[in-house]
């Protein structure tokens, strides 16, 4: 086994050996031990060499044998939005009885409870495959105004109490946390509200709530929210967290949790950039990205949407959904005005990273980034296309021609939350199946494939979006969903570390285990690479170290086979 090295041997301040160390670095693929100083990696190899590297003052950290990885990166994961304690949880309620059945336990715990808030409802616990309603909702709320948000936090469900006190009706419909949906016989508002993620997530959206009231959007809500999803995230061996969508407002959460010691994960965060976005605003994102530049917190992306989402039948496709007459879903933007956008974006230098799920969304996000280099010459932007959810595959080779990233969510593939009998299959239609999510399809023409999990939308844990990748089957077992489009284990793993570093300019400091790169790894409790795919779920991060510091270890870690945290059982909120 070879070896490398920064210097000559020294006393470290940590050395870890027996260990199976998969690098992700084709120069060194494989090492057994490795030394650190001054919280970055001065060497990797044999274990027998070792030794040298130990002296007074170092800490030894014993592998056992096990499985050593480059901590992960989540690409796309919302730790500020997270899991609400103080909201009904709704993931896996299947009726609108077990939505109610929640409701009214919660309500009956809490009778004092000014607001009922609730997350994760499934479009598909709605009877006959439409939109909930407000009368959907008020025979467990009664006359306490309620606010619930969906699995993917697109859209909100209000009842008639909510719809009362938030102002809502027949001619106030255009709210600045979205777009509150009509009767078309009565003008009524139904109690549906989409673009939610649009204009309820913004700055805007977000302070129109808190004005309105609702507990949700109270900054100590927002910072428990991140607090508890950043405990998640390192504990699932997530070093660095790639965080979407937040405003300049936001920003004072970040530094909070930094403040007071939870900030054990590395940070970007992204800023969102709404339609309306001024020049002044610009400015403002450019003066962010250099205060917050440092390893632990780095600003600088901006996030746009180009379309919404399938379940709603929100996403622009190509072609109509199926059973929907003429209707294919609209682009937040006419295609010309958003690739002038990106151009003028692009040659400001900022990075993009474009929401785009339907095939025509996407194809409008391809077209754009085209154009801006046209317009100002090729350069490395690595804009990202996030979710490519149904693509056509007349696209696919675009993404390495363009340089665009396909950042996307394995778990959303999942049978068990996309598949046949679910809205994203019955909505697009069994004929546009083959475009469900082709991860093999891209990686096999050459983009560059940043994995995430899109927490709360789905489980954090990269275990379970390993599995999915691997196999496309549901989490407990069963039969796979378009299985030609999974990933073998070696290109999961290196979506979720060298691919995600490299989507976000940071590989030359994260995403492989490196001489001269960050000490950020993580060690498992099973050889992911050698065991069979139904047994990676249920694998823990047993040591996670971030800059040469172990911030979890074996004894931190609760029960044998569990998972860290609460959302590891299915599909959860946003």
């Amino acid at each position: 086994m070879t070896s490398t090295t920064t210097s000559s041997p020294a006393p470290a301040d940590l050395v870890l050996r027996d260990a199976r160390i998969h690098t992700v670095d084709p120069a060194l693929p494989a090492a057994e031990a490795l030394a650190v100083r001054d919280g970055r990696i001065v060497w990797l190899g044999a274990d027998a060499d070792a030794g040298r590297w130990t002296g007074e003052g170092t800490r030894v950290l014993d592998g056992r044998g096990r499985l050593v990885l480059p901590g992960f990166i989540d690409a796309h994961n919302h730790v500020r939005l997270g899991s609400d304690d103080a909201c009904v949880q709704l993931a896996g309620a299947g009726t609108l009885d077990e939505i109610h059945a929640r409701i009214r336990a919660w309500h009956a715990a809490h009778p004092g409870a000014e607001w009922i808030e609730a997350e994760a409802f499934d479009y598909s616990a709605i009877p006959g495959g439409r939109m909930p309603h407000a009368t959907d909702l008020d025979p467990a709320t009664g006359d306490t105004p309620a606010f619930v948000l969906s699995y993917d936090v697109h859209t909100a469900w209000l009842n008639t109490a909510a719809l009362r006190g938030l102002g809502i009706d027949r001619d106030h419909t255009e709210l600045p946390f979205g777009q509150a949906q009509t009767d078309p016989e009565t003008g009524e508002p139904t109690g549906f509200v989409k673009d939610f993620a649009v204009k309820g997530l913004s700055r805007d959206g977000h302070r129109a709530l808190r004005d309105l009231g609702v507990p949700w959007a109270s900054p100590d809500r927002q910072y428990g929210r991140l607090a508890k999803s950043l405990d998640d995230a390192i504990g699932y061996g997530i070093t660095t967290v790639v965080e979407p969508q937040n405003s300049l407002d936001d920003l004072a959460l970040f530094e909070r949790a930094r403040a007071e010691g939870r900030l054990r994960s590395r940070i970007v965060a992204a800023l969102f950039h709404p339609r309306g976005t001024s020049e002044a605003d610009l400015d403002d994102f450019a003066a962010a990205a250099e205060r917050f530049a440092d390893d632990r917190l780095r600003v600088g992306p901006l996030k746009l949407y180009i379309d919404d989402v399938v379940e709603p039948r929100t996403a622009a496709l190509l072609e109509p959904y199926a059973g929907c007459g003429h209707h294919r879903g609209e682009t937040f933007y006419p295609a010309d005005e958003f690739a002038d956008l990106l151009a003028e974006l692009d040659g400001r230098g900022f990075q993009c990273f474009v929401h785009a799920t339907g095939d025509r969304g996407i194809r409008t996000v391809l077209d754009a980034v085209e154009h801006a280099r046209s317009v100002n010459g090729p350069r490395d932007a690595r804009h990202q296309v996030v979710h490519v959810e149904c693509l056509d595959p007349r696209d696919t080779p675009r993404f390495a021609e363009l340089g665009v990233v396909a950042c996307m969510q394995p778990r959303h593939c999942a049978p068990e939350i996309a598949g046949p009998g679910k809205d994203w299959a019955e909505n697009v239609g069994a004929g546009r199946w083959h475009k469900a999510w082709p991860m093999r399809s891209l990686h096999e023409a050459g983009a560059v494939l940043a994995l995430s999990s899109d927490w709360n939308v789905a489980e954090m844990d990269p275990m379970a979006g390993i599995y999915t990748a691997l196999t496309r089957r549901p989490l407990g077992g069963g039969e796979p969903w378009q299985p030609g489009e999974t990933l073998d284990v070696e290109t999961a793993v290196h979506g979720y570390t060298m691919g995600s570093a490299y989507a976000n300019f940071l590989e030359d400091e994260r995403g492989s285990l490196t001489v001269g790169k960050l000490a950020d790894f993580v060690v498992l409790s099973r050889d992911i690479l050698r065991i069979r795919p139904q047994d990676i779920p249920g694998t823990r991060a047993e040591v996670v170290v971030v800059g040469g510091e172990t911030v979890v270890d074996e004894e931190a870690v609760v029960g044998d086979e569990s998972v860290v945290g609460e959302e590891a059982s299915g599909r959860a909120a946003v």
